[in-house]
């Protein structure tokens, strides 16, 4: 499984799991790959009604495999398109999304919940949108979402300091559902999964198109991904990650 994705289809849900425990779920540009072509076609498959993210081990997910990210950052690789395929998939989706989270949610594993439409924490869930602090920019259209959905002073302490949210203060702030004990949040997210599976899907998926603007998300996207991978190449970014590898605090104070 190079993908590090599992894909079960049953009863009309089609639960996609991040199955990379030993690096604690961090993706990798062929598991965004693997998302992104799960994602579009189940827009054709009649046979799903309902998608379910989850990710095995302790962790959702730590974000964006930093090595890939530093590899593009001291000029060794290109990188891919993949990730933007896979956050517009997300914001194309017409189908029902929910999330089942647990862990540390880190960058785009706390921005992709902005595009689900139920999202269910375990109690010992942080999300965290540390961005910033790798010299980098939101993702996701999250620059846009975030800030409409918990307030632009919550969101930009998330974004500009990369502060950590608990699962309790993200149920208040909106960013959440249900936060339930650990032990009952795979039952309490395919519970919730085979209530929307139930439902009418034509009523569900003309409900969802009039509470969201997909192609507005991917124009977003698209202006965040374009200072994106312009981050991405700056002296900023080369010391925020070589840091990371030396296990150092960055410096930023003597980059030009």
């Amino acid at each position: 499984m190079t993908e590090h994705v599992r894909v079960e289809n049953n009863n009309g849900i089609l639960t996609l799991t991040l199955a990379r425990p030993d690096k604690k779920n961090a993706l990798t540009d062929a598991m965004y790959r693997k998302l992104a072509d799960t994602i579009e076609a189940a827009e054709s498959d009649p046979s799903v009604r309902v998608l379910l993210i989850r990710g095995e081990g302790d962790m959702f997910t730590a974000g964006n495999d930093v090595g890939e990210f530093a590899a593009v950052a001291s000029g060794k690789s290109e990188g891919s398109r993949n990730v933007g395929r896979f956050i517009q998939s997300l914001a194309r989706c017409t189908r029902p999304l929910v999330a089942a989270v647990q862990g540390r949610a880190v960058g785009v594993g706390t921005t992709m919940l902005l595009h689900c439409d139920l999202v269910v924490l375990a109690e010992n869930t942080q999300l965290s949108t540390p961005f910033v602090s790798l010299a980098l920019v939101p993702e996701a259209a999250s620059s846009l979402l975030m800030p409409a959905r918990i307030g632009y002073a919550r969101a930009y302490e998330m974004f500009a300091l990369g502060e950590t949210v608990p699962a309790k203060s993200a149920l208040e702030w909106g960013l959440a559902n249900r936060v339930v004990p650990l032990e009952r949040l795979d039952t309490e997210a395919l519970a919730l999964a085979q209530r929307l599976a139930k439902q009418p899907a034509g009523a569900l998926i003309a409900t969802k198109k009039l509470m969201r603007d997909g192609e507005a998300l991917v124009a977003q996207m698209n202006a965040e991904g374009e200072q994106f991978a312009k981050r991405l190449r700056t002296a900023e970014a080369r010391e925020a990650f070589t840091a990371f590898a030396e296990r150092r605090p960055p410096d930023f104070t003597k980059v030009s």
